[in-house]
């Protein structure tokens, strides 16, 4: 939590913020259920790059939208965050000093302080906080993936149920749902334009995410979470942090069939050295579903490669691109209809949801691909076999659990005297 100190350190590098006191009287019960008129209080949980553009993108669904409270574990990034977003959008950016909050249980305080929160932080902590934010009464947008093991997988689930039972709108950033293309395109395949699906190709090939080096004096743990994305602890590496992406936009095609097991491989074999954390560097994963189909789904994160983002459905009539909006076959077609950014996209349907009542809950889906993500991830980790039923019956962890966690403790993985982490060895790393 933000100390007395730390509030007047950042009172005087925020000056010009402005005061949320008459928003903060307003009822939250009103917005929560999104009848009345007046501001909708947004909160962020998490001020990197893509929590910044979730907040960006729900302050331009309406003016009546205000950032009014915000978290981070490092004060430092909230405040670029806050400064940027003043920039950007000023008439809504209505964040006091005291309504900056750092440290790992910032997140209730803005939840306290918010009528509805968007959740992007390191990845472990997305399911938490999101049934935190439900428990409280609020709306949420929760950031892929939506939990990076069987036990966070468990906790969005509750999360999920929890909303509908409340009335709550809670969306998912798997923002290829609220893609007009792939929207038709999938519509075109429900109808039978491609026939029988009997296999899908996934491919999510690029260059690492974004490498942070280590800064002097800084405690091992503090860099983990500055280079949370290269640890599997706060991650859940690839498969589930990014190939979750394109196993979504398949279960999706799939008219959300789910595969009934999966095997994988994985490894590192181009990237070295500390930033790497102890993430493998690919992935390919086949997926096994009770029709006979199969889905092949690769991804990769290395410097100097090819790259290639693509979600491809074969069927018994033709073949469908679902990004590119194109079908072939028996049947040709081409999406020619409005464009959009998938990304504002999702964040025009919630606040919609939330100023007319009509909740959304993107639970049906969110769940289900990161349980498939999950599978995959522990395949490629441990050279096994893995059933949706394993996943679904376990209590697998990477730990330690989110209460678990202090900015005081030694994190779960250090370093060896080459600089490279540990990584997991297929064959021999048990998880289930």
């Amino acid at each position: 939590m933000t100390t007395s100190a730390t509030r007047r350190a950042f009172l005087k590098t925020s000056a010009g913020a402005a005061s949320v006191a008459t928003l903060a009287s307003l009822d939250v019960a009103r917005y929560a259920h999104a009848q009345g008129s007046g501001y909708i209080r947004l909160g962020m949980i998490g001020c990197g790059g893509r929590c910044t553009g979730a907040a960006e993108q729900a302050l331009n669904t309406g003016q009546d939208v205000r950032l009014v409270a915000m978290c981070d574990i490092f004060e430092e990034r909230a405040r670029a965050c806050l400064d940027r977003l003043q920039k950007v959008k000023k008439d809504q950016v209505a964040v006091d000093a005291d309504r900056v909050f750092t440290g790992l249980d910032g997140y209730r305080h803005v939840i306290d302080s918010s009528d509805a929160v968007v959740i992007a932080c390191a990845s472990k902590f997305h399911p938490y906080y999101a049934k935190a934010a439900i428990e409280a009464g609020k709306h949420v947008f929760v950031e892929k993936p939506h939990g990076i093991d069987a036990a966070g997988l468990r906790v969005m689930a509750e999360a999920c149920a929890l909303a509908k039972t409340k009335k709550l709108s809670l969306m998912s950033g798997l923002q290829w749902r609220h893609n007009p293309a792939v929207e038709e395109t999938v519509k075109r395949i429900h109808d039978g334009a491609i026939g029988e699906i009997v296999s899908i190709e996934e491919n999510f090939l690029r260059a690492p995410y974004q490498l942070v080096k280590r800064k002097d004096g800084q405690s091992e743990l503090l860099y983990h979470f500055y280079n949370w994305y290269h640890f599997c602890w706060l991650s859940g590496d690839d498969v589930i942090q990014s190939l979750v992406h394109n196993v979504d936009t398949a279960t999706w095609a799939m008219n959300g069939v789910t595969p009934i097991r999966c095997h994988g491989v994985g490894g590192r074999s181009a990237s070295f050295g500390e930033v790497y954390g102890d993430m493998f560097d690919h992935h390919a994963v086949v997926y096994h579903y009770a029709s006979g189909a199969r889905m092949y789904a690769n991804c990769r994160t290395q410097n100097k490669c090819y790259g290639e983002y693509s979600s491809l459905v074969f069927g018994t009539k033709g073949r469908a691109n679902l990004f590119a909006g194109t079908i072939e076959g028996e049947t040709k077609w081409k999406y020619a209809g409005k464009g959009g950014n998938p990304y504002q996209i999702e964040h025009d349907r919630l606040f919609d949801a939330i100023r007319t009542g009509k909740p959304v809950n993107s639970g049906d889906y969110m769940t289900q691909s990161t349980h498939i993500a999950v599978m995959g991830q522990v395949a490629c980790y441990t050279g096994q076999p893995v059933t949706w039923d394993e996943v679904a019956k376990s209590d697998f962890s990477f730990g330690p659990r989110p209460a678990d966690v202090r900015l005081d403790m030694e994190p779960p993985t250090k370093p060896g005297p080459d600089g490279n982490y540990p990584l997991p060895v297929p064959g021999v790393t048990r998880l289930l």
